[in-house]
C-alpha cells in the first residue's frame, strides 16, 4: 500500500491541509485527529466525520482519494453541525445531493458556493484557525471565550456544532495528534509526553491506548510503517 500527498488546490487552501491519494489494498487503523475528509472510492464520495477514537479501515479498492479539511472547516459548506457525523461514514448524497457527482476538486467547488449558516459556522475562517490552534495549546474555555468576545457556554455549543466535540474533547484529540506525529518521528514517549503537555508518561500512554487502541511504544515502533489517510493519521500494516 502506498500513500502521498499534495498541497490543496489555491481556492481551498484556508480550509484543507492536503488531498490525499492511498494505492493498494491492506490494512489501517486511522486515528482521530480533528478532521473531516472528502472520500472518493469507485466513483462514490463519501464524508469522513471527526472521530473520536481509532478505527480499522479495510481498503479492497486499487485506488482511494480525499481532501483532508482543517479542523472545524468542512461542516461551513456542508451546512449541518459536525456533531451529527461524528464516528462516522457518510455518503454525500444523502446530506448534499445537489453536490455529489464529478470529481473531488468539483464537488469541494460546488460546497464552497454554498452560502454558510450562523447556526453552523458562527465563527470567520481566520477566527476558526484561531480557536483551533489555542486549543491545540490546552487553552481554556474561559480564556477562549473571553479572546473571541463570547460566553464559555456558546463556546461549548458552537464547539460541537463545528468541531463535533466539545472543548475538552478537542483539546484531548488535537494534543494526541501533536503526539502521534512526535512518536512517528521518532521521539520518545518520555520526551513526547513533555513536550505536549502531558502530566508524565503514564497519562500520554493511556491517552493514546484510549484514543489509538495500541501503545505509545506500538506507534512509535518501525514495526509498521506511519502515514497519514482519511481522516487522520494511521499505522498502515
Amino acid at each position: 500500500m502506498s500513500y502521498r500527498e499534495t498541497p490543496a488546490p489555491a481556492p481551498l487552501r484556508d480550509l484543507a491541509e492536503c488531498v490525499w491519494v492511498r494505492e493498494g489494498a491492506g490494512h489501517a487503523r486511522i486515528l482521530p485527529d480533528g478532521c473531516m475528509d472528502l472520500v472518493q472510492v469507485n466513483g462514490a464520495m463519501m464524508i469522513a466525520g471527526p472521530d473520536t477514537s481509532a478505527t480499522l479501515s479495510d481498503q479492497r479498492t486499487p485506488i482511494a482519494t480525499g481532501i483532508r479539511f482543517r479542523p472545524g472547516a468542512l461542516p461551513r459548506l456542508l451546512g449541518i453541525p459536525a456533531s451529527e457525523l461524528h464516528d462516522q461514514r457518510v455518503a454525500l448524497e444523502s446530506v448534499r445531493p445537489e453536490a455529489a457527482g464529478g470529481s473531488l476538486t468539483s464537488v469541494a467547488a460546488r460546497l464552497m458556493r454554498r452560502d454558510t449558516t450562523r447556526e453552523t459556522t458562527p465563527w470567520s475562517t481566520a477566527q476558526l484557525r484561531h480557536i483551533t490552534m489555542r486549543f491545540a495549546t490546552g487553552a481554556t474555555v474561559q480564556s477562549v471565550a473571553d479572546e473571541i468576545g463570547c460566553s464559555p457556554r456558546n463556546l461549548q455549543r458552537h464547539s460541537a456544532a463545528v468541531y463535533g466535540y466539545g472543548p475538552a474533547t478537542l483539546r484531548r484529540v488535537l494534543r494526541f495528534r501533536q503526539a502521534v506525529h512526535l512518536l512517528q518521528a521518532g521521539r520518545s514517549v518520555a520526551d513526547t509526553a513533555y513536550t505536549v503537555g502531558y502530566a508524565d508518561q503514564a497519562h500520554l500512554s493511556r491517552q493514546v491506548l484510549a484514543l489509538a487502541g495500541v501503545t505509545a511504544g506500538q506507534l512509535a515502533s518501525g514495526a509498521n510503517r506511519s502515514t497519514e489517510v482519511p481522516s487522520g493519521s494511521t499505522t498502515v500494516a
